[in-house]
């Protein structure tokens, strides 16, 4: 895939340590890999959208265990925050839908690098309420009431939709989320952006499931290390680090297949698959691995390391977290 990256007032123009040698002109928020928009980079179907061959191919690209056949059903992307995001909240599926959206926007926050003193703001304080939080952002004061937490790097945060949230300045971070870029903001510190108050206070809850994932030690797989990240309704994220080959499956043990995301964080690797041209994933860089393919193997150049994320057959209850 080809990265779209997408200005914002938060973000930088020094894309390091992911993309050391891209140059920009404004300050870069966010590095789209698999947004409807993001388009083929290389092969007979370069240059085309994802939304357009997920319409034209269907569950040969999305897989079965996809809710929409003709969707593609995972953005995946790089942030860059420089200052802090806005105060925002991101609808869950019920909520959506009563605004007329398909579905919501749950998400989960992969640390790739931090710096000393990296937070994120992830829910409201204990015994905060909406009418308070409310009353906080007409003060000025917002953020006095959310939950602020120190990350770092290798860390997984789950976001479920409904859950005020923030990035601090310090980290980058590789987010999965539901294909969906319904964001209400509800605190902007004085930026002259416009608020999205009536459907985000609507959209907020008091207590959610979202925090730091709770995760199994790594696994030994010879030379290699497989990290299980977080295992949630909408995705499944492991992480790789790889030393010699590993063969991978679009399938999984319930009969479902899905298309697989890999994302590099470090390194260099080769993607094969029988009868196809190598394709190369190295840091920064999305492969999308249509469900029909079966099965491919990642052949590292030295080491790679990289995030594999898909869609469950069958979807796990939210995580096991803490803040």
């Amino acid at each position: 895939m080809s990265p779209m990256f997408d200005p914002r007032p938060w973000g930088t123009m020094d894309l390091a340590p992911i993309y050391p040698n891209h140059k920009f002109n404004e300050k870069i928020g966010e590095a789209w890999l698999t947004g409807d928009n993001c388009v083929v980079s290389n092969g007979t179907l370069a240059r085309k959208a994802l939304a357009e061959l997920s319409s034209e191919f269907g569950a040969e690209l999305v897989g079965s265990a996809a809710r929409d056949p003709r969707r593609f059903p995972l953005l995946l992307k790089f942030l860059f925050p420089e200052e802090k995001l806005s105060v925002q909240v991101h609808p869950d599926d019920a909520t959506a839908q009563k605004f007329g959206e398909p579905w919501g926007k749950t998400e989960c926050w992969y640390v790739a690098h931090a710096k000393p003193g990296a937070q994120i703001a992830l829910g409201l304080k204990a015994g905060v309420s909406r009418a308070e939080f409310e009353r906080s952002i007409h003060e000025k004061r917002a953020e006095e009431l959310l939950n602020w937490v120190n990350v770092f790097q290798g860390e997984m945060i789950y976001v479920a939709g409904g859950t005020v949230h923030t990035l601090g300045p310090g980290a980058v971070i590789v987010e999965t989320q539901q294909q969906s870029d319904t964001t209400y903001r509800l605190y902007d510190y004085g930026r002259p952006r416009p608020l999205h108050l009536e459907h985000g206070l609507a959209s907020v809850k008091e207590k959610v499931a979202s925090g730091k994932v709770i995760r199994p030690a790594p696994a030994a797989d010879g030379r290699n290390r497989v990290s299980s990240m977080i295992a949630a309704p909408y995705f499944t994220v492991d992480l790789f680090e790889l030393k010699e080959p590993r063969e991978f499956s679009t399938r999984d043990g319930s009969g479902k297949n899905s298309v697989q995301i890999l994302v590099a964080v470090e390194g260099c690797g080769i993607v094969e698959v029988a009868g196809q041209g190598p394709v190369t994933l190295a840091k920064g860089d999305a492969v999308v691995i249509p469900a029909a393919i079966g099965e491919f193997a990642v052949r590292p150049q030295w080491a790679v390391e990289f995030l594999k994320a898909f869609v469950p057959g069958s979807p796990s209850p939210e995580p096991a977290t803490r803040l």
